[in-house]
């Protein structure tokens, strides 16, 4: 037997919601297995000198902001959602 399920109505600003439905939104989440997978392994790659050592100035922090920037936007959105999560009545 399952669980009852509650039905939540969240809002979420107009600029969210536009970029949610854009095709921006496709490009930065097929970002997001890339700054899973492939961006740490370039990384060490680059660090032993394997990738394109010749680049390295120009590879390393391009991995860097793939890490760390991709995420940055799904913990924006995720804390919009949760504050509306907060905000709605039992």
């Amino acid at each position: 037997m399952t669980a009852p399920s509650n039905i939540v109505t969240i809002e979420v600003p107009s600029k969210w919601a536009w970029f949610v439905r854009s095709r921006l939104y496709f490009l930065v989440s097929s970002w997001v297995g890339i700054s899973a997978s492939f961006a740490p392994l370039f990384l060490y790659w680059s660090g032993k000198g394997w990738f394109y050592p010749r680049y390295a100035r120009v590879i390393v922090p391009l991995c860097f902001v793939v890490i760390y920037l991709v995420p940055l936007f799904y913990i924006v959105v995720g804390q919009a959602v949760a504050t509306q999560l907060r905000r709605s009545p039992k």
